[in-house]
């Protein structure tokens, strides 16, 4: 699978506090991202996949409401996440 325990680790290493904090915001949009993106990239091999395409958008949302929390308690946190990911255009 593309997404085993060292890149999980290595995930919420650099987002996070520590590999060990899976909770932080910043982790969970990093791996959501990076879910995004693999899914991004199958679906554009095989655009008739409609599981895979209802996966995509049910983590987009997912990733979309950690960014609106974020967003609306620590707005430094949000630009740093943003800046870092290059999630916005």
């Amino acid at each position: 699978m593309y997404l085993t325990a060292e890149i999980k680790k290595s995930i919420f290493k650099k987002h996070g506090k520590s590999e060990k904090n899976t909770g932080s915001a910043e982790g969970q949009v990093a791996l959501f991202t990076l879910r995004i993106n693999h899914l991004s990239e199958h679906l554009k091999k095989s655009p008739k996949d409609v599981s895979t395409q209802r996966s995509l958008l049910n983590l987009v949302g997912k990733r979309r409401s950690h960014l609106d929390h974020l967003k609306k308690t620590e707005i430094a946190r949000y630009r740093a996440i943003i800046k870092e990911l290059d999630i916005r255009k």
